[in-house]
C-alpha cells in the first residue's frame, strides 16, 4: 500500500501530522508533495520542522494556482502510482488536487485508478458564496473515500446523493493532534507576553469577507480596540500575512490597544487558545481546537461548518454585527465549560484501518 498525502496549508499540516506520524510508525509506504499554497516561514516551514514532515515535492507557488497545481502533481501521481491520494479540508490545495486525480483516473494509459481520500469530509455551510464550500463540494463528488467527523457531516453528503457505502464516520484528526502535542503546551508564551491564564482575550481574523471590506476590517478593529479598555483586559492578535497586507493598504490606525503578535508556532498558539478567557475568530479549525481545549469561541461569521460546536454551546455565532459580539461575549463571560469533545480519539487509527480495508 502507498500513500500521497497532498497539503498545502497549516491547518492541511496539522491536521494531517497525526495519520501521516502513524504511517511512519506502522512503516508503511508513503511521500508528501507540498502545493506550496502557504509559503511563508511561520505559516508552513516552521511546522514542517516541529513535526519532523519532510515533504519529497515542494512546488513553487506560481499566480494561476489551481491550474498550475494539476499541471505539476499530475505526472507527480503518474510516476509515483500511490493507491491512495489524501486530501485534507477544503482549500484550494483540496481542489487541485481532486480534479488531477480525477482527470488522470479517467484518462490514464495503464488505467491506473488512484483512490481519492478526503479527510474531514461533508462539512457544509450552506453559503456557496465562499470558494471553501465550492471546494468541499467538488472534493467530495469527486472522492472515492470520504471520511467525516460527524453525523451531520454524514448527513449532508446523503442529502448530495453521495452512497452512504463511500461515507465512514471517524471523527476529526484535530483531536490527534492536540493529544500528540499536548505535553508540548507550556506557559513560555504567557510569560513573554505578560499573560495570565484566563486573564486576557484571544482575536484571530483573516477570511476575505472581513478582511478585504475597509469596512468591516476598520469596524472590527475599532470595536476590539474599545473593548479591550472597556473591559480592561488585554487582546492578543496573533495575525495573519493577508490581514496584516490589509490593514496597511487601508490605512487603519487603531491599533494600539490590541497587542499584536506574529503567527505562532504550533504549541504556542496552542497555549494562547487553552489559556486565553475568550477566543474570537472566523477560522473554523480554530472552532475546533477552542472546544477541544475547553475554551469558549465566538465565531465573527454568518454561517459556520461546524455546527456542532453550536450545538454543545461551546461556540456562539455572532456575524458581523458588533452589538451581538458584545451580547454573546457577556453570555460567554457566565457559561460553563462542560460540553464534551465531538470530535472522537484516535481518528488516525480508523482512519488507516479503513484504508487497509478497502486497499486491493
Amino acid at each position: 500500500m502507498k500513500i500521497c498525502f497532498v497539503l498545502g496549508t497549516r491547518p492541511e499540516i496539522i491536521k494531517l501530522f497525526p495519520l501521516i506520524k502513524l504511517c511512519t510508525d506502522e512503516k508503511i509506504q508513503y511521500f508528501i508533495i507540498h502545493t506550496g499554497q502557504h509559503y511563508s516561514y511561520m505559516m508552513d516551514k516552521k511546522f514542517f520542522l516541529d513535526f519532523n514532515i519532510k515533504p519529497k515535492y515542494i512546488l513553487n507557488r506560481e499566480k494561476s494556482f489551481i491550474t498550475s497545481t494539476i499541471d505539476k502533481i499530475s505526472p507527480i501521481f503518474l510516476r509515483e502510482k500511490p493507491d491512495y491520494i489524501i486530501n485534507q479540508g477544503d482549500t484550494n490545495t483540496v481542489l487541485a488536487s481532486a480534479l488531477a486525480c480525477n482527470k488522470l483516473s479517467s484518462n490514464t494509459i495503464d488505467n491506473k485508478k488512484f483512490k481519492l481520500v478526503h479527510v474531514e469530509s461533508g462539512l457544509r455551510s450552506h453559503d456557496k458564496s465562499m470558494p471553501e464550500e465550492i471546494n468541499r463540494i467538488i472534493a467530495d463528488q469527486l472522492s472515492d473515500i470520504l471520511l467525516v467527523p460527524t453525523h451531520e457531516s454524514q448527513k449532508n453528503l446523503i442529502k448530495e446523493n453521495i452512497s452512504k457505502k463511500k461515507i465512514y464516520i471517524v471523527g476529526n484528526t484535530i483531536s490527534d493532534s492536540i493529544k500528540l502535542n499536548k505535553k508540548k503546551i507550556n506557559t513560555k508564551i504567557l510569560s513573554s507576553l505578560k499573560l495570565k491564564k484566563k486573564d486576557y482575550y484571544l482575536l484571530t481574523l483573516h477570511r476575505p469577507d472581513m478582511v478585504d471590506s475597509k469596512k468591516n476590517l476598520t469596524s472590527i478593529i475599532n470595536f476590539f480596540s474599545k473593548l479591550s479598555i472597556k473591559k480592561e483586559v488585554k487582546i492578543i492578535f496573533p495575525i495573519h500575512p493577508r490581514t496584516q497586507k490589509k490593514i496597511v493598504l487601508f490605512k487603519i490606525k487603531n491599533l494600539h490597544n490590541l497587542k499584536i503578535i506574529n503567527p505562532c508556532n504550533y504549541y504556542d498558539f496552542l497555549s494562547l487558545q487553552k489559556n486565553a478567557k475568550i477566543i474570537f475568530t472566523d477560522s473554523g479549525g480554530i472552532q475546533e481546537e477552542a472546544c477541544i481545549l475547553k475554551t469558549p469561541c465566538i465565531t465573527i461569521r454568518k454561517n459556520t461548518e461546524r455546527p456542532e460546536t453550536l450545538k454543545i454551546k461551546s461556540n456562539l455565532l455572532a456575524g458581523y454585527s458588533l452589538k451581538k459580539i458584545n451580547n454573546l461575549l457577556n453570555k460567554m463571560l457566565v457559561s460553563k465549560t462542560k460540553w464534551k469533545n465531538p470530535y472522537g480519539n484516535n481518528v488516525s487509527k480508523k482512519i488507516l484501518d479503513i484504508l487497509k480495508k478497502n486497499y486491493n
